[in-house]
């Protein structure tokens, strides 16, 4: 059976980053990465997926927390949401202040120095735009950017990586009114692209190998367009049968 190289989908890890610091450039140090201009390494119509963790850790949002003291942690994860949903021991859903749902506001003490928290970026729309100008700016390619982040699912086991921002990438494809294979009209179908991106990319960079940002070659061209994870992607609670 022949398999549909036209279709392909291709992700590659990028090495090389570094620890991230509080005021470092993510798109330069991408940049640096990927270089130098005019090399080949990325190309038009690429889409850079990079992690929340460090985002958070190059715009400083860090804070103290001792690890050892829940009641500490709780206040900082309530500190973080506009209201808790659910409570179970130490596990709180919460919704942000960007309106996701998830597990504890999405403060995390994973890969960060002991002693200190990393919060999610306060704009990560805004994040993956200044990362895909920069990377623009310095390699001259048009590429998309997401970012990253880990979420569990309700009714599901395990975790998985979707979009908390986007710049360059369609968050949403909206199928609606197009016809399926067999010829019948579509009218409910949008496609999340934009977590598809992020969950192929954490295939290639994991949680233990200190590969932060990945490159996904083969998106349709028609995907890459201005983008909004805030505007395409959060249910509003007008539309959410469960809140």
């Amino acid at each position: 059976m022949p398999l549909d190289e036209a279709g392909a989908l291709r992700a590659y890890g990028v090495l090389g980053l570094g620890e991230v610091r509080p005021g470092d450039d993510v798109g330069a140090l991408l940049a640096e990465s990927l270089g130098p201009p005019g090399a080949g390494v990325l190309r038009d119509g690429d889409v850079v997926v990079v992690t929340q963790k460090i985002v958070s850790k190059a715009e400083g949002r860090l804070v103290p927390v001792d690890h050892d003291d829940p009641s500490a942690k709780r206040a900082l994860v309530e500190s973080e949401s506009v209201r808790v949903l659910r409570r179970r021991g130490d596990l709180l859903i919460t919704e942000t202040t960007h309106g996701f749902i998830c597990a504890n506001a999405g403060v995390d003490l994973s890969n960060v120095g002991d002693g200190w928290a990393a919060l999610l970026p306060v704009d990560a729309d805004r994040s993956a735009r200044r990362i895909r100008a920069e990377l623009r700016r310095r390699l001259s390619v048009v590429v998309g950017v997401v970012v990253s982040d880990t979420f569990g699912r309700p009714w599901r086991q395990g975790v998985t990586d979707v979009a908390i921002g986007v710049a360059g990438v369609a968050a949403v494809v909206d199928l609606r009114g197009t016809l399926d294979a067999t010829g019948r009209e579509l009218v409910a179908t949008q496609v999340c692209v934009a977590d598809e991106v992020a969950a192929a990319a954490e295939l290639v960079m994991g949680k233990d190998r200190a590969v932060p940002a990945a490159v996904i070659r083969g998106l349709p061209p028609s995907w890459l367009r201005d983008g909004s994870v805030h505007d395409e992607v959060v249910r509003g609670p007008a539309e959410d049968l469960f809140r």
